[in-house]
């Protein structure tokens, strides 16, 4: 018999981040939103279950090993959130190459061994696809809802619905679909150019019948804040490189909300 899944104490709403496939933002997206959340004035804690490509660690520009008691592991605290990253425990480049049930083990530690205190809000930066850890913390944690970012590309698209689908045949409630690098701003002008097309993530919500949590600019500040280390986010609700962010932000609580009161009973999956 299966075991239940079971919610992640002190937590009120875990939502992981996922993506059909890797190049379309979801760690921009993840670590952005949460700072929102933060800077907004929720317990927020983030976890980047990106076990092979963990990128939290410099979008945030924090790197320090976590601190633990024997029993359980202290997350690193930086720009008001709670963070646990495997490239705090694997600070070079050596890559990790691991099978399943090491992924398993570790997402698991990173969830249950970590001591995330009262959150009201923990995200999750999955890695790319519709493999080992989605399917780990599906099964074992009893999950809010999941976002799915997504480029307006069909190329992009057509793996997002892969993902979407992927929650929902494991019954986890899909709060909505990010289109990320929506549209370029020319700057200097009003001119909206649509490098990756136009429409394709509102048009793909609609028939997937969920919602289009937003539509987020490709503008440079945001590349900037990630690669220093000072997401754009930080910035604050006024600043327009930022105003998307926090828009997605009341959004996604919005969604979350609703999402919590229309629970029914955890249904496991097979393996």
């Amino acid at each position: 018999m299966d075991a239940p899944k079971t919610p992640v104490a002190g937590v009120r709403h875990f939502i992981p981040i996922g993506s059909g496939k890797g190049g379309v933002g979801k760690t921009t997206v993840s670590v952005n939103l949460a700072v929102a959340l933060a800077k907004l004035g929720y317990r927020t804690g983030l976890i980047d279950a990106d076990v092979y490509g963990p990128n939290v660690p410099r979008m945030l520009g924090v790197n320090q090993p976590p601190m633990g008691d024997g029993q359980r592991i202290r997350p690193i605290e930086h720009c008001g959130l709670k963070v646990m990253s495997m490239g705090f425990l694997n600070p070079t480049d050596r890559p990790i190459i691991w099978r399943g049930p090491m992924l398993h083990s570790a997402i698991q530690q990173f969830v249950r061994q970590v001591d995330w205190g009262e959150l009201d809000y923990l995200l999750v930066d999955l890695p790319p696809g519709t493999g080992d850890v989605s399917l780990s913390l599906a099964q074992t944690t009893a999950i809010t809802g999941a976002v799915v970012v997504t480029t307006p590309s069909e190329v992009s698209l057509e793996d997002a619905r892969k993902a979407v689908l992927m929650f929902q045949q494991l019954k986890v409630p899909v709060l909505g679909l990010v289109e990320n690098m929506s549209y370029l701003v020319l700057p200097g002008s009003e001119q909206r150019v649509d490098v990756f097309g136009q429409g394709g993530g509102r048009r793909t919500a609609e028939r997937m019948n969920i919602p289009l949590l937003g539509e987020l600019p490709l503008i440079p500040e945001i590349r900037v804040g990630g690669d220093t280390g000072k997401p754009v986010a930080l910035l604050g609700e006024q600043a327009p490189a930022a105003r998307p962010f926090y828009e997605l932000a009341r959004t996604v609580m919005a969604q979350a909300a609703q999402a919590a009161e229309q629970k029914t009973p955890t249904i496991t999956v097979e393996d």
